[in-house]
């Protein structure tokens, strides 16, 4: 990703008016082992996720080598007043476009005969966003508790993209405007650095999602590589001045140093030292930190060093620099493209985590394309004699692959493609079709500010007569709600793993203040007739899950204490809200999956041969009370103390003879292993309509 390191293979004229290259500019064949490093941890995190369980961490890797390799460029270029930013433009163009292209043009050719339409209809939104450079943005847009799953997204990998290339379009510009000022550009970079990761550790708690996806908390990790950049050239080149950073009062080259050692530091020391910290955070950083926050610092203070520390250092000329290494180094923007791709198509194809040996090809498909790009692509066009159309060519060709991404998402996904096959595929394919809503506006001003991991919406522009609060077992239900109570003003009000209420460990800091302030607004609240509590009961009162998956969740085994605060949190809630008056009804969770309810269908356009659908579906009914029956007499014993308080069971409507149905018949009513899909939401919220109003 970014810019590559074999700076040896660039034209002098390039970033120097010297005929011999500057020393802090020499090709460094370590740091192309070093992109190898991050880039195949990426690729085994994302096809062996147990392997290396912090993999994910060498996207922060790239994201320090390329904020050091453009800014030696750019301080280079501004000491020997050769640069010019038309031509620094130009080659990042010739740099990225051609294998990104590629990849965004093979995509959508696979999609074409693989996807739904709703999922062809995400790809061109993606694909214009790729094309656009602002996937980091559409992401966060899109995050929310059923989002699709991250690994259904082929161009998802290209956020980190995203971030680069808002960095390479605003930081040279930035620099060239505090360089012809005459200003202080270390003092510049430095601010710079420690706004944004004073931003990045607030978000990362705050909002974990915006901290990660959002330039502004992830722009302090390509600056530290910039600050990197600094220490080195300056030390290398001698300059000496009177202000906080040199650049800020000459303009002309300055004799450059010929010792070896960047600083009076011993390069193996640093080099060592390097390994450690990066090593340590491929070991110890998992999915389940807040990250980027504090974090994000281990793997790029790691990268640092190893930089700092020099070709000479002995892990860095004798490891990192050894062929192999290198070879990867070389490839690895392109393998950084394609690997992610070929794993994300691989499991929609399958319906679920794809088997073994089809991530092994994927992987070893994905480094042969990186090669193949990377030599018959890439190389030629970025290095090779091209004409001056090269350039207008590249950005024309991106304009028209956005566009064809956008027009395919304006046009739902070109549904003609695979009419044939009928309703399935579509619930499939839209399990929650977008509804008209309100989003949390005066009528609820209390709680209007916070932001639920799953909205805070009403039904109508005004004050409401019926509330849903919940979880994500209550999301599930609005289609429905919002067809089975036309006439009413619903508001429906959800965070995941906190609402309505659950035990101590997970009823404090963020999810107690949204506690808090809805139910001071229910109890405020004058309009509302009836409240409307739903949740995943089990992971409520116990606080989470032994083992997960995409389609089988096991609850932990509560202990006493969890018990005990879930009912003391449960009564308490339940009584501030019966004293205004208000009528309560507790739905009982739904009956949870032991399969991939996509495996009894056959719906896809394309499926693998390897794996069938199954023929039987359904639940067990004494199987699944069995495994729920500690929380449900958590439920019962809580209502003991609260007769008024009305219980809704949907796996009435649902099991028969012992079995619990997970279709009509026909139509699945379930999007996952333990959420409705807007048919099952319905049909159970016309019984539950039925029953009591």
């Amino acid at each position: 990703m970014g810019e590559r390191s074999a700076l040896a293979t660039m034209k002098p004229a390039e970033t120097t008016v010297s005929t011999s290259k500057p020393p802090h500019l020499r090709y460094r064949p370590d740091i192309d082992g070093l992109r190898a490093i991050a880039v195949l941890s990426v690729v085994i995190f994302h096809a062996f996720p147990g392997r290396i369980k912090g993999g994910f961490i060498g996207v922060d890797v790239f994201f320090v080598i390329s904020g050091y390799l453009i800014s030696l460029i750019i301080f280079e270029g501004l000491a020997s007043r050769t640069l010019r930013l038309s031509d620094f433009y130009a080659r990042r163009i010739k740099r990225i476009f051609p294998a990104l292209l590629l990849v965004l043009v093979s995509s959508y050719a696979f999609g074409w005969i693989a996807l739904l339409s709703n999922e062809y209809k995400e790809l061109g939104k993606h694909i214009a966003a790729g094309a656009g450079f602002v996937s980091n943005l559409v992401l966060w847009s899109e995050a929310g508790y059923f989002d699709n799953s991250a690994h259904t997204k082929p161009l998802l990998h290209l956020w980190s993209l995203g971030i680069e290339e808002q960095f390479y379009i605003l930081w040279p510009i930035a620099i060239w405007i505090a360089w012809r000022r005459n200003s202080s550009i270390l003092a510049i970079t430095a601010i710079t650095f420690f706004i944004s990761f004073s931003l990045n550790i607030r978000d990362a708690e705050r909002d974990s999602v915006s901290a990660f996806y959002f330039p502004h908390t992830r722009f302090w990790e390509l600056l530290s590589g910039s600050l990197l950049a600094w220490i080195i050239f300056k030390n290398r080149t001698g300059l000496q001045t009177q202000k906080f950073g040199f650049l800020a009062q000459t303009r002309e080259t300055r004799h450059i140093k010929q010792d070896n050692n960047y600083l009076n530091f011993t390069p193996n020391l640093l080099s060592t030292a390097g390994c450690a910290v990066l090593g340590s955070g491929f070991l110890f950083i998992t999915e389940e930190v807040s990250f980027p926050g504090a974090w994000a610092a281990i793997p790029v203070f790691g990268t640092a060093l190893i930089i700092l520390a020099g070709p000479s250092a002995w892990i860095n000329r004798t490891i990192l620099s050894n062929r192999i290494a290198v070879w990867f180094g070389l490839i690895s923007f392109p393998l950084y493209l394609w690997h992610w791709p070929l794993l994300s198509f691989a499991r929609i194809v399958e319906g679920s985590a794809p088997q073994r040996s089809i991530r092994i090809f994927a992987v070893l498909l994905s480094i042969a394309l990186a090669w193949l790009t990377y030599r018959y692509i890439e190389r030629p066009l970025r290095l090779g004699k091209t004409g001056k159309a090269t350039v207008p060519l590249l950005l024309s060709l991106i304009v028209i692959v956005g566009l064809t991404g956008f027009v395919t998402y304006e046009r739902d996904g070109l549904k003609f493609r695979n009419k044939e096959l009928g309703e399935v595929a579509e619930i499939f394919s839209t399990p929650f079709p977008k509804i008209s809503h309100i989003n949390c506006n005066s009528k609820t001003e209390e709680i209007s500010h916070f932001t639920f991991n799953d909205g805070c919406r009403l039904s109508k522009d005004t004050h409401p007569k019926i509330m849903f609060i919940g979880d994500s077992h209550t999301a599930h239900y609005r289609n429905g709600v919002w067809s089975e109570f036309p006439n009413d003003a619903v508001l429906m009000v959800v965070q995941t793993g906190c609402l309505p209420f659950t035990n101590d460990k997970k009823l404090k800091g963020d999810c107690r203040k949204k506690h808090d302030a809805l139910l001071s607004y229910i109890e405020k609240n004058t309009s509302a007739e009836t409240v409307v509590l739903s949740g995943y009961w089990a992971s409520l009162i116990s606080g989470g899950f032994h083992r997960q998956d995409e389609h089988w969740r096991i609850p932990k085994t509560p202990n006493i204490d969890d018990i005990d605060s879930f009912k003391a949190n449960a009564s308490e809630f339940i009584r501030r809200v019966l004293a205004t008056g208000k009528k309560i009804i507790l739905f009982m969770d739904t009956p949870d999956l032991r399969f991939n309810i996509k495996d009894c269908f056959e719906f896809r356009p394309l499926r693998s041969s390897i794996k069938r659908p199954v023929t039987e579906c359904w639940i067990d009914e004494a199987e699944f009370n069995q495994r729920t029956d500690i929380y449900d007499k958590v439920i019962h014993e809580i209502l003991k103390n609260y007769p008024e308080v009305k219980l809704f069971n949907p796996r009435k409507h649902l099991c028969k003879n012992e079995k619990c149905a997970v279709s009509d018949g026909r139509i699945p009513y379930y999007s996952d292993g333990d959420h409705l899909n807007h048919h099952g939401a319905k049909f159970i919220m016309k019984e539950f309509r039925n029953e009591y109003f």
